[in-house]
């Protein structure tokens, strides 16, 4: 076997549709488009979502609420979690790296649930206040980035 005996499998290509190219070719004169209407047209057809002039989906369910576009949403941290942990200094890294935390988003904050035995230093974009409260209790140290 040769470099030039590779072939692709009988089947796996399909030629693509030539239109407008005559009677013989069975796609000729309208070229698949029918005859007429909106469809037909060059640059014809209809948005995604329009639906005949009827008051579309979108505009016919009710709005509630308020989405703020500028709101932070964090990968959150128990300090119970943080006690297993072996090291005295924790970082955002060292979380990511030891996978307490798969996706950062817009950065870790720490509650407060679990115990903590031991003093460590916690670095860390936000901590709830009984989170402060449990790592200062312990001797500990918050460090917010």
């Amino acid at each position: 076997m040769r470099l030039s005996d590779l072939q692709p499998s009988k089947g796996c290509r399909k030629r693509k549709k030539r239109v407008g190219r005559g009677p013989g070719s069975g796609h000729g004169k309208t070229s698949c488009r029918g005859h007429k209407g909106q469809k037909a047209r060059s640059g014809g057809g209809v948005k995604p979502g329009f639906e005949g002039g009827q008051m579309p989906l979108y505009r016919r369910v009710p709005k509630r609420g308020f989405t703020n576009i500028f709101q932070k949403r964090y990968a959150v941290v128990n300090v119970g979690a943080l006690d297993s942990l072996s090291d005295t200094e924790i970082t955002p890294e060292l979380l990511q790296e030891r996978g307490l935390v798969k996706d950062m988003m817009d950065g870790i904050k720490i509650l407060g649930d679990g115990q903590l035995t031991r003093p460590i230093t916690v670095k860390a974009h936000a901590f709830s206040r009984s989170a402060k409260e449990k790592i200062i209790q312990a001797k500990g140290s918050i460090e917010i980035i």
